[in-house]
């Protein structure tokens, strides 16, 4: 069998082997992870196939390679291992947004090239430093396979490792965080810096700690050569407080003077470490004026971490501070739609209504609660419905149905009546802010399980008595009057939904 034939039967048994890929993963991970291979030969037993990244690479050798290589023996006995390799110029796929995404998606590409407008500062050219990820080196070629080219990463001591699954492909994109995704991607494809520091913060879960990864991820693909520590707030004071311990000051500086993008995750964690602080604005500055990228993310504004001292504060600010707002009801729908695509499961959509609806705290949680359901179904052999949703995830809604606040009551009852959040708690007593007060009070006493005199003090400091006879004041109107009681009751569902 001459050359020619011998690639085109690898092609025809590497089409017949995706198409059992595809069958049995799903199409969002075929296109993810099987479609930008390609093959580029045949030796000794081994099919090599070439990838375009090192991040797809290692991705596969983990988690398809032994399923290739058993569907490809099984197409050719010949076939005894696979492997994968990276290669200059293969093709690399973009991803495409799904169905319900799509809108967002596109939204998303308008404000990166919003902020891709944004003017550049020009930075100092530098010689090149030590890579933390070699760039890739040419190997000598085998019969019948073209040139390719490997990686072996390199991890720095310094930084934490990245999860494989925080990357800008996996990220749902919605109103609430397009912006701080658009400014982290202009980050990761940049090659000047244009905005130091780029500042994320949101709540727990929000997708902060991800989209640092993600930037970590691009980073490293695109640009090798390039020294990117990614590390927490913890870390970087641990490091700090044993370089004072071991008298070993000078090394750290150079350590963390020397990198080209430095990442620090949850620098709330610095708060009130007087010593760490000043360090940390020192190493701030040094990289700033060498022109090197800094990259923090943070539970808070810059200007509401109150511990961190002034200084440090308006040196965060300085930068963009981009916020991820909480989940949306779609936001939440797209990202069950998400995970049920990665785990390759079909959910029912009243399933995924549900889940987006019950649990709005953060992503973290309802990816959790999607993946606990399907697992449940599967091992036990069950249908995914809102029947064994209620059931198996019963202690979790229970938390949340426990989980209002009371700050969440005053602001959708002052929504609903049209007043001021700040009539909650004040000593006005005209009954257009009095009964909406009242009936904030007896959904707190309804929803929470916060004490009476808890509650009072919520309100502008009353006493417990002025809450019990709220409480009895709105159920006496609910009695009496049909609207009213339908007024309170749509105030309850939207609460507890």
């Amino acid at each position: 069998m001459d050359k020619g034939q011998m690639d085109a039967g690898l092609a025809a048994q590497w089409d017949r082997v995706q198409d059992r890929l595809r069958e049995e993963f799903g199409d969002a991970a075929f296109k993810s992870w099987v479609k930008p291979m390609t093959v580029a030969g045949l030796q000794d037993g081994a099919v090599t196939l070439a990838v375009p990244t090192r991040f797809i690479r290692d991705w596969v050798l983990t988690h398809y390679a032994d399923r290739i290589r058993s569907l490809w023996n099984g197409e050719n006995p010949m076939v005894r291992s696979v492997d994968v390799t990276v290669v200059a110029g293969a093709p690399r796929l973009a991803p495409e947004p799904r169905g319900r995404l799509a809108a967002a998606a596109a939204q998303t590409t308008a404000l990166t090239a919003s902020v891709t407008a944004l003017p550049e500062r020009a930075m100092p050219s530098e010689p090149m430093r030590p890579a933390s990820l070699p760039a890739t080196v040419p190997q000598a070629p085998s019969a019948g396979v073209p040139a390719l080219v490997t990686a072996t990463p390199v991890v720095d001591d310094l930084s934490a490792p990245l999860d494989p699954r925080y990357t800008f492909d996996n990220f749902v994109v919605g109103k609430p965080n397009e912006f701080a995704y658009a400014a982290a991607n202009r980050v990761a494809d940049s090659d000047m810096v244009s905005f130091n520091p780029l500042f994320l913060y949101g709540g727990v879960g929000l997708g902060k700690t991800h989209l640092m990864h993600a930037i970590a991820h691009r980073l490293r693909e695109r640009r090798p050569d390039r020294r990117v520590i990614y590390m927490s707030a913890e870390k970087f004071m641990y490091s700090f407080v044993r370089a004072l311990r071991h008298q070993d000051t000078i090394s750290f500086k150079e350590q963390f003077r020397t990198v080209d993008v430095l990442m620090i995750d949850d620098v709330q964690f610095i708060s009130g470490k007087d010593s760490t602080q000043e360090e940390f604005f020192h190493t701030f500055n040094a990289l700033v004026d060498q022109g090197r990228q800094i990259v923090i993310s943070a539970d808070k504004s810059p200007n509401d971490l109150e511990e961190i001292g002034a200084r440090l504060r308006s040196r965060m600010a300085s930068g963009l501070v981009a916020d991820i707002h909480p989940t949306t009801y779609e936001l939440r729908l797209g990202i069950l739609d998400s995970k049920a695509e990665q785990m390759g499961v079909e959910v029912p959509v009243k399933v995924k209504e549900f889940l987006a609806h019950k649990i709005t705290s953060n992503a973290r949680e309802l990816e959790g609660a999607l993946t606990r359901l399907v697992a449940h179904a599967q091992l036990v052999g069950r249908e995914l419905s809102l029947e064994t949703a209620h059931e198996v995830l019963a202690d979790l809604l229970r938390a949340y149905d426990r989980r209002v606040t009371i700050e969440e009551i005053q602001k959708k009852v002052a929504e609903h009546f049209q007043i001021r959040i700040s009539d909650m708690h004040s000593a006005r007593r005209a009954r257009a802010v009095t009964r909406p007060r009242q009936v904030a009070m007896y959904l707190a006493k309804q929803l929470t399980s916060r004490s009476l005199p808890e509650i009072g003090r919520k309100f502008g400091g009353r006493d417990h008595t002025t809450v019990m006879h709220a409480v009895k004041k709105v159920e006496e109107l609910m009695g009496q009057d049909p609207a009213f009681a339908e007024d309170v009751n749509l105030l309850r569902r939207m609460l507890e939904s």
